[in-house]
């Protein structure tokens, strides 16, 4: 996943081809450290702008993936920075927005640092880092940078850098969560979760979710959702069970699809409008935790969204 680009002096203007580079090259860092495609979307836009003028006014980029990897990654420093108090005073939990393929330029499933880095559980944890933190492990961890790279990217010394990556790595690694490493066997195990969801089986649901197993479930204030982490096989079993039973009676569709690189469903309704999607967490052959994002304005950039889900506000005096 290291940046494209040859060592030469260029004096352009961002083409169209260029900026299409660009953004493959940043979209995979910037998504991880912020955890949404709507404001990665608009931090590289912003990179772009940045750039164009840059060169307007002179500046000689030497290479310019690496210039907009720097541009982009201290642009995102300064946006979770900026956004640290609104994730605090979030409505329940927080949870990032999902992606089913990237789209700019990576393949999920290259490996499985990649496929881990990408999901829903990982992104959560890096949450826990400082912005400067995640910037350093990201670069240095998923995207093999070196020091001396790093350094100017994030305005410290290789030293620094160095001792900041070693703060995160220990916090990442007390707290990894754990993912079965074959891609089949976690299609696989997904599959026979969702049928068995499906068939209303509660035996045999409990039979295949860890003993210590979560449920998350984001809904943003706007849509109805588990407040609080769901904790305990018969708990979540009980949990699945109903939101899929009522899914069915609904006559909603289950759609299963990777998502942020691990096994997940999309539920729609009967004419294809998204309602909520979902990512499990696979190890050791049993499922370790569930992630349901609801909250509509997380689902638009996946495709059209149903408003069903949504809280209805009452009228006053009701």
């Amino acid at each position: 996943m290291r940046p494209p680009g040859e060592d030469v002096v260029v004096d352009f203007q961002i083409s169209n081809e260029l900026a299409t580079a660009l953004r493959q090259t940043a979209f995979p860092l910037v998504y991880r450290m912020v955890g949404s495609v709507s404001e990665t979307e608009d931090i590289v836009q912003e990179g772009l702008l940045r750039m164009e003028v840059a060169t307007r006014q002179g500046t000689s980029v030497e290479n310019p993936h690496a210039f907009f990897v720097s541009v982009t990654t201290r642009l995102a420093i300064d946006h979770l920075r900026s956004a640290r108090h609104k994730r605090e005073l979030y409505p329940g939990e927080w949870l990032p927005e999902p992606v089913l393929q990237t789209g700019h330029g990576e393949t999920v499933q290259e490996s499985v640092e990649m496929a881990e880095s990408l999901s829903l559980a990982f992104l959560v944890l890096l949450e826990t880092l400082s912005p400067l933190e995640r910037a350093v492990f990201l670069l240095r961890q998923v995207f093999d940078y070196d020091y001396a790279e790093i350094a100017p990217i994030v305005g410290k010394s290789e030293l620094n850098c160095r001792q900041i990556f070693s703060r995160a790595k220990k916090h990442i690694a007390a707290r990894r969560p754990r993912f079965e490493p074959s891609k089949e066997e976690r299609e696989r195990l997904a599959h026979q979760f969702f049928s068995t969801c499906k068939a209303g089986a509660l035996p045999e649901l409990e039979a295949m979710l860890a003993d210590d197993v979560e449920f998350h479930g984001d809904g943003g204030g706007v849509a109805a959702a588990v407040a609080h982490p769901v904790v305990g096989a018969s708990r979540v079993a009980r949990l699945m069970l109903g939101l899929l039973t009522k899914a069915a009676s609904y006559r909603l569709q289950l759609v299963e699809s990777p998502v942020n690189g691990q096994p997940g469903l999309l539920i729609k309704t009967p004419d294809g409008a998204l309602i909520s999607i979902m990512s499990l967490q696979i190890f050791d052959g049993r499922i370790v935790a569930v992630h349901s994002i609801v909250n509509p304005d997380k689902l638009h950039h996946v495709g059209e969204v149903s408003d069903a889900a949504r809280l209805k506000k009452r009228p006053a005096g009701e």
